[in-house]
């Protein structure tokens, strides 16, 4: 049963993750006057408008993956490079404050109930709530992290791109087709899995550390 509750707070914090990610990549464009988002059916809140079946599974089973780009016209921006960082930044920063709210609900379960979830009707419940928001943290640490690597077409190759001279830029993007291939070989081969699991592991720890603090837990 404990593997299917498994299972059941994987899923639903992984489609959180995805659906919240590109949601917030969409409106920052939109907000930054781009009507793509909303023309391409991107600004929704539905999940299986921006999952990727392949960085799906992948978040699911390793707890690194990806989710569908969105489409932006960066031509809309007042300033293009500027509005590509705040784009790119947007799906990141959201998973980093939903991470941040799962531990500190998680904190103030543990103040409620006096760091004391018995099993029981309401213990059960408890129980499965807190693995929820934990397991919330922990995808969406991992997905923000994870996207911030700069291979296309996770958002650290935007930030790059929006960084680098546009003729580097140009010769970077030459390779953007070898992206999905050489994201699998990294997953695959567990190539970057060590620091990105100490990075998350950090800011995990991290995040606790200022809810413990807050709360006095």
């Amino acid at each position: 049963m404990d593997s299917v509750f498994e299972v059941v707070q994987t899923l639903i914090a992984v489609l959180v993750a995805i659906t919240f990610h590109e949601f917030a990549h969409g409106y920052v464009s939109y907000k930054l006057g781009d009507p793509t988002p909303k023309q391409t059916g991107r600004l929704s809140l539905n999940p299986f408008r921006h999952l990727d079946f392949l960085g799906t599974i992948c978040l699911m089973v390793v707890h690194f993956g990806w989710a569908k780009p969105v489409q932006v016209n960066p031509n809309y921006y007042k300033n293009p490079k500027k509005g590509m960082v705040l784009v790119a930044l947007g799906g990141p920063v959201m998973n980093f404050f939903i991470a941040l709210f799962s531990v500190f609900f998680m904190g103030v379960i543990l103040k409620v109930t006096g760091g004391q979830v018995t099993v029981g009707y309401m213990g059960d419940i408890i129980i499965f709530v807190y693995g929820l928001l934990q397991m919330l943290a922990i995808i969406n640490l991992s997905l923000g992290i994870f996207n911030l690597i700069p291979i296309p077409p996770l958002d650290g190759s935007k930030i790059l791109g929006a960084i680098l001279p546009q003729d580097k830029y140009f010769k970077y993007m030459r390779y953007e087709r070898f992206g999905y291939l050489a994201l699998l070989l990294i997953l695959s081969f567990d190539v970057l899995r060590t620091p990105l699991n100490m990075i998350m592991s950090g800011m995990y720890e991290g995040v606790w550390f200022i809810v413990s603090f807050i709360l006095g837990v």
